[in-house]
């Protein structure tokens, strides 16, 4: 329950932050995305209430899956792929910005 109203906030703010102008708070607003993509993955794993995945510390059956959390650590990378490049982007965009004329 906890984990869907973490999801559903950052989701709404992310959405929210993307659909207004300028590429800094579109780029935080993927992340904001990305960081809610990351939760549900961890969330979906089970690991509240399943025992640890690693070998010979619990039963097989008991384990949490672990794939969900390898879908979060490359998640994770793609989220750090998409921000850095994005704030290239809004860095290399600044100086488009035509500067005014002094007054003659």
């Amino acid at each position: 329950m906890t984990a869907a109203i973490i999801v559903g906030l950052l989701v709404a703010g992310g959405v929210y932050l993307v659909l207004q102008p300028g590429l800094i708070r579109v780029t935080i607003g993927f992340v904001m995305i990305g960081h809610a993509l990351n939760s549900l993955l961890v969330a979906a794993g089970g690991m509240g209430w399943r025992a640890v995945s690693f070998i010979g510390t619990s039963e097989p059956d008991q384990a949490a899956d672990p794939l969900p959390q390898a879908f979060a650590l490359t998640a994770i990378v793609i989220t750090f792929g998409i921000t850095v490049y994005l704030l290239g982007l809004a860095r290399s965009g600044a100086d488009d910005v035509p500067e005014e004329e002094p007054p003659t």
